[in-house]
């Protein structure tokens, strides 16, 4: 046996001359592999530790998602919001609060996680409840790329209403 410092915690260890080993134990290797480095929190200002990739992609770093979610609801509220317009974003929870069926008005798709609100007139500003319509994503992208299919969509929803 010969006595070996650890290239990590500088620690005095004994292990066989053919083994050729470097370090200690298993968790001094693991250390010396590690190349990112300890940064505050920016929003409580924890300590924590953070790879080197996270860090050259990221101006803001968190402890936790806690810390995340509580700075971006503070950061992106009223006009920062994305769906913020005009001062008025809630128009997809004014078809929810209305007795308009939920589902798509062109497929009929009711899976709630794939329908959006859709402004008949293109005016996001105009939130009447007769110019919102339920659609699903699909259809939605559809009426908004081909004219031709906004064409027979209103169409449909002009048959609906007189009948």
């Amino acid at each position: 046996m010969i006595v070996v410092t650890c290239a990590q915690c500088k620690k005095l260890f004994k292990t066989k001359p053919s083994k050729n080993a470097s370090f200690c134990s298993r968790k001094c290797s693991a250390a010396s592999r590690k190349r990112g480095r300890i940064v505050p929190c920016f929003l409580c200002g924890k300590e924590v530790y953070k790879q080197a990739k996270a860090i050259t992609s990221s101006k803001r770093l968190f402890c936790s998602k806690t810390c995340s979610v509580s700075w971006h609801n503070q950061e992106f509220k009223d006009k920062k919001h994305g769906n913020w317009k005009n001062g008025i974003f809630s128009y997809k929870r004014l078809l929810e609060r209305s007795e308009v069926e939920k589902s798509c008005s062109r497929c009929g798709v009711t899976e709630t996680s794939v329908l959006v609100a859709h402004h008949l007139d293109h005016n996001r500003t105009n939130n009447v409840l007769g110019n919102l319509a339920w659609l699903c994503r699909n259809c939605h992208h559809l009426i908004h790329v081909y004219p031709a299919e906004e064409v027979v969509f209103l169409e449909q929803r002009k048959e609906i209403c007189l009948s």
